[in-house]
């Protein structure tokens, strides 16, 4: 039996329609945090854009918990399904 956090991570690679960047940003933070925690490691600088952008998505959640960061995910991801 799926967690909610898991069948979420199923639910949107099925999604009938490729969410915005930002959107997906989001949805990339909010699994980081909630699978693994708060970021670590060093930025990825230079000419790595989409990674910094990810570093830094992940790390504006620092200090969010993991089941808080699960919870937002979940209902992310419901709302996308809800608007496809």
């Amino acid at each position: 039996m799926a967690t909610p956090f898991e069948q979420a991570q199923q639910d949107v690679q099925a999604l009938s329609s490729k969410p915005g960047n930002d959107v997906l940003l989001k949805l990339y933070a909010l699994y980081k945090q909630g699978s693994v925690g708060d970021v670590s490691g060093k930025r990825p600088g230079g000419f790595d854009f989409v990674g910094g952008a990810k570093y830094d998505a992940w790390a504006a959640l620092q200090g969010t918990s993991q089941d808080d960061a699960q919870g937002q995910y979940v209902t992310l991801v419901e709302s996308l399904k809800a608007k496809a």
